[in-house]
């Protein structure tokens, strides 16, 4: 009884916030009132303060621009990350290891150690404010986590498997792609939506290598519009762009959450 009483009251501790959250931003714009925070409005004025911020922060073209990146980055990280996987544990690379801790080794690293040399390099080049500059930099940070979750996940798969299909005759990359990439469906899934939820997300990079509506993530374009509460932004119209800017994470994790759990424990990440 004493431990459900517990749970109980660090469950409503823990949704606090987002109590105030939905509350304020289904509130009125004109009607808010940090002294009454807690108490819920009786107007429902949660699409109305979406679509003002919509047409505030000119949030159309960065969610295309965030959609693009959260699905093609991530994507091509994956790949990246399984052929990294399958070459180092299936096909025996010499040196594997130590070629797994170059990839994986630079997440040891705080990101805010690259911004300046990526600002710079990306200057250089002729990437700054681009999608193609955005969509190589999210491949990149993808790539780790991918190859250390397949990495794990191909570690488990049976050698005989591969010596089986070139007795057939398949060519290592048919068996990659017809055998080893169709067994790991859920930890590649898995890792996609890891990844997918990090790009979507965020914010540092955004605002390091893009400028333009057109190129900048929505958290971006939502970080410049919370910015400007103190110029006539209200505080629920932010608070409504964020909560349904958030919404498609929090969808993609409930339409997928048995085969995100099973790739979890099968790239060892459980």
């Amino acid at each position: 009884m004493i431990r459900r009483f517990v749970l109980v009251v660090l469950g409503l501790i823990w949704l606090g916030p987002t109590y105030l959250l939905l509350v304020n931003a289904a509130r009125p714009a004109d009607t808010y009132d940090p002294s009454q925070a807690w108490v819920p409005s009786p107007d429902f004025a949660l699409i109305e303060n979406f679509f003002h911020a919509w047409d505030r922060a000119d949030l159309s073209q960065s969610l295309a621009s965030t959609a693009l990146y959260s699905v093609v980055s991530p994507a091509i990280g994956v790949l990246i990350g399984a052929m990294a996987g399958y070459t180092i544990v299936v096909l025996r690379l010499r040196h594997g290891f130590l070629w797994f801790m170059v990839i994986f080794g630079g997440t040891v690293f705080p990101s805010q150690m690259l911004l300046v040399p990526l600002f710079v390099g990306y200057s250089d080049a002729g990437l700054y404010d681009t999608r193609l500059g955005m969509i190589l930099v999210y491949t990149t940070i993808s790539v780790p986590l991918s190859a250390f979750v397949l990495r794990n996940f191909f570690t488990g798969v049976a050698f005989s498997i591969f010596e089986a299909a070139r007795m057939d005759g398949a060519s290592t990359l048919r068996i990659f792609f017809r055998v080893y990439l169709p067994l790991a469906l859920s930890a590649l899934a898995a890792v996609f939506i890891l990844n997918f939820t990090f790009i979507w997300n965020d914010l540092l990079f955004g605002l390091t290598l893009s400028q333009t509506a057109e190129v900048r993530p929505v958290m971006t374009a939502l970080a410049g519009l919370l910015t400007d509460v103190y110029a006539g932004t209200p505080v629920p119209v932010g608070l409504a762009a964020g909560l349904v800017v958030s919404l498609p994470t929090v969808v993609l994790f409930v339409a997928t959450q048995r085969m995100f759990a099973r790739g979890l424990a099968l790239g060892g990440l459980s």
